[in-house]
């Protein structure tokens, strides 16, 4: 039985919450074509019959941290990587830049083994990628470097075999029917705003936060009421949309995912409430990541 820790590294929009989403064959982080959507560290756990892999979904590194939210996202990633027994890093089809720079000075200091998985690679030719490939084996000298698309489902049963033979052997290190650590009430938030992150432009959806008042569950119905949180009036405005019409569909889509998920009916409630300068409350966006 093989059982261990992989940390999961990368700048935002890379594809990391698509990757392990897939590979544990459950949604369990919110995803969506805008970076930084991944907030916080999430635990999913990948069973087999003779393997447990316990991935940590890290949010994206960032270069500059202008608030609160993200300096606590940064600390979060960072501290990651002295959980796992191996690092995976993610990137996308493309030369390193300066993030890509940073994190690979972060992971020379790293004693453990480190792979690498090039994202995306779905939307290049070949003759493109090696070169890639080549400029970052030069950078850092990880064990492997695995091609993927995890949007496609390609070279994914390569990357698992890759892990599964530097993970050590062992005892499951959770339930083998578990898929998180994380409460039932974190994914109804999560859903909830990766709705809001794909149906709101610019600004908006960076501004908004989701906490889960109440869950009650009966034997055919679900009951959720959850608060989102916005930093200004107007904000608010745009949340709701003309005759509340925006929300409401906010809420249809998170419905239906929550109800899919659930297996049950759900009545959801939603909330919008301005609460300046969240971003910068320490005390708040703890709260929040405890659900």
């Amino acid at each position: 039985m093989k059982a261990g820790v992989v940390s999961v590294i990368g700048k935002p929009n890379v594809g990391k919450s698509t990757l392990i989403n897939t590979l544990v064959g459950t949604k369990l982080s919110g995803v969506s074509p805008k970076p930084q959507t991944t907030r916080q560290k999430i635990i999913a756990i990948y069973n087999s019959p003779t393997a447990q892999v316990v991935f940590l979904d890290t949010p994206g590194v960032l270069e500059r941290k202008i608030n609160e939210l993200q300096r606590e996202m940064d600390r979060e990633t960072w501290s990651t990587l002295e959980e796992g027994d191996l690092v995976l890093m993610v990137t996308d089809p493309t030369p390193p830049d300066e993030r890509d720079m940073l994190i690979v000075e972060r992971l020379r200091e790293v004693q453990k083994p480190k792979l690498l998985a090039i994202n995306k690679i779905d939307r290049v030719k070949k003759v493109e990628l090696l070169p890639v490939m080549d400029a970052f084996g030069k950078l850092l000298d990880f064990e492997e470097i695995i091609p993927i698309s995890a949007l496609k489902v390609d070279g994914l049963d390569i990357l698992m075999q890759e892990i599964l033979k530097r993970l050590p052997e062992g005892e499951p290190l959770f339930p083998q029917d578990q898929v998180s650590t994380l409460p039932l009430r974190f994914f109804v938030a999560e859903v909830i705003r990766e709705k809001i992150f794909l149906r709101y432009r610019q600004e908006v959806p960076y501004s908004t936060a989701v906490e889960v008042e109440e869950f009650r569950e009966d034997e055919n119905l679900v009951y959720i009421s959850a608060t989102i949180y916005v930093e200004r009036e107007s904000q608010k405005a745009i949340l709701i949309g003309k005759g509340g019409r925006a929300i409401k569909e906010v809420g249809r889509l998170a419905r239906q995912e929550l109800e899919y998920l659930l297996g049950k009916k759900v009545y959801l409630e939603l909330w919008v409430k301005v609460k300046p300068g969240w971003r910068r409350d320490v005390g708040f966006i703890r709260r929040l990541r405890l659900g």
